[in-house]
């Protein structure tokens, strides 16, 4: 699978409306096929910081997602509200979904 962290610094002013400003694209991107998650987390350290987990079933389905009409809209629309370019770590890794955290097991 292609998984995706990336870290959008929104402008102070639109932090607290990012949820709704992105909810088309995320919406449109989760309705995807190959789409596997796509999830969006505030920071705790800054909350004008949003952290998107993203994974796609592989390369193809990445390769269709950035070549949605949504993503297009997305990047078109959404740096306006951007305190600068966001950062990003993408791989492929050898799994389908997300393991189990052993170290971390709930028993019971």
């Amino acid at each position: 699978m292609i998984f995706i962290t990336a870290k959008f610094p929104v402008k102070p002013e639109h932090a607290d409306n990012w949820p709704e400003l992105s909810r088309p694209f995320t919406e449109a991107t989760r309705a995807e096929p190959g789409c596997l998650w796509f999830e969006w987390s505030r920071s705790l350290d800054d909350p004008t910081v949003y952290v998107l987990v993203e994974a796609f079933r592989d390369g193809d389905a990445g390769g269709a997602h950035v070549k949605s009409e949504h993503f297009a809209t997305a990047t078109a629309e959404l740096p306006a509200y951007l305190a600068r370019t966001p950062d990003i770590v993408s791989q492929s890794v050898e799994a389908d979904g997300w393991s189990e955290l052993g170290e971390m097991r709930v028993e019971g």
